[in-house]
């Protein structure tokens, strides 16, 4: 049986990072303010320390992105980058500056290297370059195609390679697009980006030496004329996987932890479904997984070549799911759960769970009970920690056993120690 690849999934939380690891992640990535693309990260020092500390008790690695471009002025900060580095013990960093990667084979030099998405690596004369300077792992661009991977794969038979397989995608080259530091002062390459390519646009024709402006009228695809629809390969997965990649990706460092817990979950139970029985592996039943969750539609991008012209929503930038996430398992004793919610739910909704592995169940909820003074709610809206309570009575015994399992999980270091 051929060796399967890694699945690696986005820390972008402390619970982001127990979410991917419960639901089947082999490795998680997590950055810091002033280390890597995400600017804004949501998680400090300790949550990734609390993260990397879940993760190893679970036999997982969790890689730091290190992928920031430096400037001279950044670089006057690397003591106390060798400091929070030596504090974490990540297993890799993942570097695209060509300075940043001289510095860490100075200061660390048994530490692998993982040269970032935004490095833009399309070739195997770049793998081959980046692999001479000490890189383990490089991780392509997504503007790569499936044909060329083959060939990078075929010529670079030593080196590990990394792809996307799920996520947002940029209407730039790999995150270099200038219109967010331009109109806001975001800059997009160091993960502040106001997300431009999202927004409605009205074209305006404008006569130079008049100041006169005339709108040039809409065709029937509306405005939205830089809007790229998310980054899905599930349906191509046999295809990713028959070609050997050593890592697959998840992008999603600011997505909630029910997105990440599903999507791993996805693609988990697809890769396992897949080295049990290529010959007959059917992608459908993980899709409808995937179909669910809120997206701005799905693209399998450059996997075949250029991209076409379905690979981008002229329409709108909302979600094209009927579903939302209802909330998260926060807790639970002898008599109910409770449920923190994410968006507003009323007396007779539906909601399912999700839960790590193959399983998932829907139950109805009769009646809203406020988790903080037991009242009964018409309905209950998301927000402040807003919580209700339900009753273990209405979920089946087999699956409350398993809530509680993973409740306590996220409350201990070790799921196998419970």
């Amino acid at each position: 049986m051929k060796k399967l690849p890694e699945l690696l999934a986005p820390g972008g939380t402390l619970d982001g990072f127990k979410t991917a690891v419960l639901y089947g992640a082999d490795a998680i990535y997590a950055g810091l303010p002033g280390f890597s693309m995400r600017a804004r990260a949501k998680i400090d020092v300790e949550g990734v320390k609390q993260g990397i500390e879940f993760a190893h008790n679970h036999g997982k690695k969790v890689y730091l992105a290190f992928n920031l471009f430096a400037h001279d002025t950044d670089f006057e900060n690397m003591p106390r980058v060798a400091e929070v580095i030596n504090y974490l013990k990540p297993d890799a960093l993942i570097v695209a500056d060509a300075g940043v990667m001289t510095w860490v084979h100075e200061h660390f030099p048994d530490m692998p290297i993982h040269v970032s998405t935004q490095a833009n690596i399309c070739s195997a004369a770049s793998v081959k370059f980046w692999q001479k300077a000490g890189a383990s792992l490089c991780v392509l661009a997504r503007e790569v195609s499936h044909k060329e991977f083959c060939t990078i794969r075929h010529e670079c038979p030593d080196m590990k390679l990394e792809i996307f397989v799920h996520g947002a995608m940029c209407m730039a080259y790999s995150g270099r697009c200038l219109l967010s530091n331009y109109i806001t002062g975001r800059p997009s390459n160091r993960g502040a980006c106001a997300q431009l390519c999202r927004w409605k646009y009205d074209v305006i024709l404008r006569e130079v030496e008049s100041g006169l402006e005339m709108p040039i009228d809409e065709d029937e695809h509306g405005a939205y004329i830089l809007n790229s629809k998310d980054l899905c390969l599930m349906p191509r997965l046999a295809e990713v996987l028959e070609s050997e990649p050593d890592s697959l990706k998840i992008e999603g460092r600011n997505r909630s932890e029910y997105y990440v817990g599903s999507v791993v979950r996805a693609y988990r139970n697809a890769i396992d479904a897949w080295a049990r029985d290529p010959e007959h592996f059917n992608p459908d039943e993980f899709m409808a997984d995937l179909s669910v969750l809120e997206s701005r539609g799905y693209t399998t991008a450059f996997f075949d070549g250029p991209l076409p012209d379905t690979a981008h929503d002229y329409k709108t930038t909302k979600s094209d799911s009927a579903y939302h996430a209802a909330g998260v398992v926060m807790g639970v004793d002898d008599k109910n759960i409770t449920f923190e919610l994410r968006n507003e739910i009323k007396a007779g909704d539906e909601i399912t769970f999700i839960l790590p592995g193959n399983d998932k169940f829907s139950i109805k909820l009769d009646k809203i009970i406020n988790a903080k003074n037991g009242e009964f709610l018409p309905k209950m809206s998301a927000g402040q920690g807003n919580s209700l309570l339900i009753p273990c009575d209405i979920i089946p015994q087999e699956y409350l056993s398993q809530i509680q399992k993973y409740v306590l999980a996220y409350k201990h270091k070790q799921l196998d120690k419970i």
